[in-house]
């Protein structure tokens, strides 16, 4: 089925002129999926499907780039927020919600003691990352993997721009970002226990930053062995449960592997859609926030921490970490078959919450997972090489998904073979990492 030019892609078109890179999150440019075929706006989502702006109904793999992990418009949730906009969302008081959601955060974390809050990921990891300098007296953060756009993290590429190549996007550059920060901001690799070592060694670092698991499971204790560097050598250690959080259990996935860090961070799948970040921490850690100017107007709204409440009580009453743990499984394994059954080159790597697949054919990989995408659109799937599997993924969807995703495979298959990609895809190879759209 050949995509029409609809209003999704028209206004795309439009956006790009009136807004800088299109949208205010690179992960929804329609250049990352599918260039000038993309439908790219909606008009309603629910459970898994979503509607584009032409009323075409597709089944989502992606929901909201890992946001929605109990569905699209929950309606547990949706009426907790309903009741809070109601009564009034911002007000000179505070709201009791702030409070009620901290104490939840704390029983589900034995081993912190206190909580702030913040709106998005991004901005709640900029708040853990100025307390942890604050804590520990030391301006250099150690870290490994992507943490967001803020001026800490960006550092990295001041002194290399591939420096963050590595850590989920490439092409990030520290434009804008002060020179100063120069070398505050060190890279180094999961499971690569030797090179946080030698960054220790020759720095004095106040942080250690990470997502305890992101593509692979911690090898050899390498966890424990970054714990018990970060006491060696007194830096906070912080995981950033931004995208693990929640999904493989109710809580950070830290819980699983039995490694408590000084500072944790949540966003995402905690509010199932609404905005909603938050810090937790050790006591004497986190205190120093009262030191340190950490302060906004919108992080006083009632909205997230009363979606997040909702959210982690269903999440807790449903059991949806282990639904979403056996509907993951099962498409890791349906990608690993098919691939094989087609005769693709494919590794399958991540959780099964956050399950994705690369195929290997070199130079041409983005053009094949390109086609892939492309074909996914035709069959009803806005899909990629990404999964973020949800509890509205039932098994019935992902029996539908999988079957999809055969027939695609030995279209790539077949195109592979006789050299046709390029000349199969109606647009644009996706782009794989940063860059200008205008």
């Amino acid at each position: 089925m050949r995509q029409m030019v609809g209003k999704g892609i028209r206004l795309w078109r439009k956006a790009k002129r009136l807004i800088p890179g299109g949208t205010q999150l690179l992960s929804k440019r329609s250049e990352m999926f599918l260039p000038e075929q993309w439908p790219s706006y909606f008009s309603r989502a629910k459970g898994v499907e979503v509607w584009d702006l032409d009323g075409r109904r597709y089944i989502d793999t992606y929901m909201g780039i890992g946001a929605c992990i109990l569905g699209y418009a929950d309606e547990d949730v949706n009426e907790a927020v309903k009741r809070v906009i109601d009564e009034g969302s911002m007000c000179t008081l505070n709201s009791p919600e702030e409070v009620e959601l901290a104490e939840l955060l704390l029983r589900l974390h034995p081993w912190a003691e206190m909580v702030r809050y913040t709106r998005t990921g991004g901005e709640a990891m900029a708040v853990a990352v100025r307390i942890a300098r604050a804590y520990s007296g030391r301006d250099k953060i150690a870290f490994c993997g992507y943490h967001g756009w803020h001026d800490w993290y960006l550092a990295a590429n001041l002194a290399d721009e591939r420096a963050l190549d590595g850590h989920l996007l490439p092409g990030l550059k520290p434009l804008g970002v002060p020179r100063a920060l120069k070398g505050t901001a060190i890279p180094f690799h999961y499971n690569r226990i030797e090179e946080l070592e030698r960054i220790v060694e020759a720095n004095e670092i106040g942080a250690i930053v990470m997502e305890p698991q992101r593509e692979h499971p911690p090898e050899g204790g390498f966890l424990q062995k970054v714990r018990k560097i970060a006491d060696e050598v007194g830096a906070v250690l912080i995981f950033d449960e931004i995208s693990s959080g929640w999904r493989m259990n109710v809580g950070g996935i830290h819980l699983l592997h039995r490694v408590d860090p000084d500072i944790a961070v949540f966003g995402k799948a905690m509010s199932n859609g609404f905005t909603m970040g938050a810090v937790i921490g050790r006591g004497e850690v986190m205190d120093v926030a009262q030191e340190s100017f950490i302060s906004s107007t919108y992080w006083t709204e009632r909205i997230g921490p009363a979606a997040a409440i909702a959210t982690i009580g269903k999440l807790r009453r449903c059991r949806v970490p282990s639904h979403v743990k056996r509907v993951g499984k099962k498409v890791m394994k349906g990608w690993g078959e098919l691939a094989e059954e087609a005769g693709l080159r494919m590794e399958v790597a991540g959780m099964p919450a956050l399950a994705t697949f690369k195929l290997d054919y070199g130079e041409e990989s983005q053009a094949v997972h390109t086609l892939f995408t492309q074909e996914m659109l035709d069959r009803g799937f806005l899909a990629s090489k990404n999964f973020y599997t949800s509890y509205s993924h039932t098994d019935d969807v992902v029996g539908r998904y999988l079957e999809a995703v055969g027939e695609v495979f030995r279209v790539l298959a077949r195109a592979v073979e006789e050299g046709r990609v390029r000349k199969m895809l109606r647009g644009p190879v996706a782009h794989a990492g940063f860059k200008r759209l205008t």
